[in-house]
């Protein structure tokens, strides 16, 4: 049956039954949680988590066998493919924004661009640090500045960690 597309409607009924066990396992793993799920038609499902605490290769394979070992390959074939959500993955959960406390990130809302350091988040938004330099009130040369910003949540269409080399 692999390779064979499946019924939009045995898709919903597959990711209602994985939501469900998906709750389960963060119920029982308060410090993990869900980015993204994916249920192409050829049933590869593709979970993609975070954890408050970073996720490791240990807190991949509970999830997957939480999943594997409830659904019955019997009733209906599918492949599984759990992890984590990466170093250079957008930030799509308010959760990530908290572990990132002193990072560069690079923020697109719809009407800017923000490079800064992530000096606080809350519930509702994000404050940026960022310096520049700016030409002297009097006089000539520049002087370096420091800029703040808060960006509600809604207001960001991407956020990203500049990752450091």
């Amino acid at each position: 049956m692999r390779g064979l597309k499946v019924p939009s409607f045995y898709r919903r009924m597959l990711k209602e039954k994985i939501d469900l066990l998906l709750t389960d396992c963060f119920d029982q793993r308060p410090d993990l949680f869900l980015i993204d799920i994916l249920i192409s038609e050829n049933n590869e499902i593709s979970i993609s988590i975070d954890g408050d605490n970073g996720v490791k290769v240990e807190d991949c394979i509970f999830i997957s066998r939480q999943i594997e070992g409830n659904l019955d390959r019997d009733e209906i074939d599918f492949s599984l493919k759990v992890s984590s959500c990466g170093a250079t993955s957008p930030l799509v959960n308010v959760r990530q924004y908290s572990k990132h406390y002193g990072r560069t990130l690079t923020i697109k809302t719809f009407d800017d661009i923000y490079e800064g350091k992530l000096i606080s988040a809350n519930e509702k938004n994000i404050n940026l640090v960022w310096k520049v330099k700016e030409p002297k009130p009097v006089g000539k040369g520049k002087i370096t500045v420091e800029k703040s910003i808060d960006i509600n949540y809604s207001k960001i269409k991407e956020a990203k960690v500049k990752v450091k080399f």
